[in-house]
This record gives structure tokens, C-alpha cells and sequence, in this order.
């Protein structure tokens, strides 16, 4: 039995989160909360978000939450999702720039070619670049679900555990320690996202 806690701050789809987290681990605590001493003293955190990286950031800080993410991160298993990806890194191009948590280094960049279709949105295969336990059971190549205009441009490739082609190949999971983010989202994406949150409630971290 353990506790995980999905951090609220008002910016992520926590409800379908919770809902698919219950499911693969129902003998679990799955707690939405936006209380730091509940975070610090949950087991495992998952990190999601949606929306504006700027409005995002106000709102971590208006909940007091910036430090206890960055403590978590650090000590034990961690899952960004989507927007709760791009926050780990240093800066978004995003509204002429916004500062993100400085967790791992590089930048949030706009997809820039005039073709695509923005945002990315819909099914996309994700190939695997490195071996990592949240791959467990996870074919390469297999297809994850997305919706997002910016993407990573990390500064340190030994970080990239997975990376997606719209376009271009951009970097869709990273890994550090016990951080494990991914670009798309698992709550949505079936059989392997399932998997994935499985692996993640699973994780020794």
C-alpha cells in the first residue's frame, strides 16, 4: 500500500489522471491535492498539466507549490505530464518567454514548420532511446496520445528517453534519477499508456 499524489494547481486533466492511476493500482491512496505537506509525504507524485506554460507558472507559485516540486523531483519516483514535462526545463519561447522549474536543462521551443498542423494532436508512435523501467512491457514504436504546440529542446541528450517525428524528431520522454516525463499522455492512451502508469506505480525509482 502507498500514496500518490498528482499535484492540482489547476492546470491538468487531474480527474482522468486519477482515474486511470486507480485503475492499474487499486489498492493504492491516489490523492488530487495541491497540499505540500501531503505531497512531501506521499510515496510517488505525478506532475500533469495543460494550457499556457506562463499561466502555468503563476498558478505553481500562487499555490506555494514550486519548492515542493523541485524537492520531489529529487527524492522520489516523479512523472511529468504533457505541460508537467516542459515545466521540469529552464525556459519557453512561449508569450516571449517564460522561466519554467530549472529541473533539467534545456529550452521549450514552437513547432516552426509553416506545413504542420499546430497543435500536434492525435496518435503518434514513440521510439524508445534508451532502456528505462517505465518501458517495461512497451513495444518500441509503439503509439501514444498527444496534444501540444511547443516541444523540448533538451541540453543534455543522455536525458532522452523517447522521441516522436511530426515534422521533425523532437524529444517526447526524458528520464533523470528518479524523473521519468513524457510529452504525450498515458491516462489517455490505452493498453500502453496503462502500462506505462503501471510500470510508474511499480517503479523502485
Amino acid at each position: 500500500m502507498q500514496t500518490i499524489a498528482i499535484i492540482d494547481y489547476g492546470m491538468g486533466n487531474v480527474r482522468s489522471v486519477q482515474k486511470a492511476i486507480e485503475h492499474v493500482a487499486p489498492n493504492d491512496t491516489v490523492l488530487i491535492t495541491d497540499n505540500a505537506e501531503l505531497i512531501n509525504e506521499a510515496d510517488r507524485i505525478v506532475f500533469p498539466g495543460q494550457g499556457a506554460m506562463g499561466a502555468c507558472m503563476q498558478a505553481l507559485n500562487e499555490h506555494g507549490l514550486t519548492d515542493i516540486i523541485k524537492k520531489s523531483a529529487h527524492e522520489k519516483p516523479f512523472l511529468g505530464i504533457c505541460l508537467g514535462m516542459q515545466l521540469l526545463f529552464d525556459h519557453s519561447q512561449e508569450n516571449g518567454g517564460t522561466e519554467g522549474l530549472s529541473i533539467i536543462p534545456g529550452n521549450v521551443v514552437k513547432f516552426a514548420k509553416s506545413d504542420l498542423k499546430i497543435p500536434h494532436m492525435g496518435w503518434n508512435t514513440v521510439k524508445q532511446s534508451m532502456d528505462h523501467p517505465l518501458w517495461h512491457n512497451i513495444d518500441d514504436n509503439s503509439r501514444f496520445y498527444s496534444v501540444h504546440s511547443y516541444y523540448v529542446s533538451e541540453a543534455d541528450v543522455s536525458t532522452v528517453a523517447g522521441t516522436t517525428h511530426y515534422g521533425i524528431d523532437f524529444t517526447c520522454a526524458v528520464a533523470k534519477d528518479n524523473m521519468f516525463a513524457v510529452q504525450f499522455h498515458p491516462e489517455k492512451s490505452q493498453h500502453d499508456g496503462l502500462q506505462m502508469l503501471t510500470n510508474f506505480v511499480n517503479w523502485k525509482g
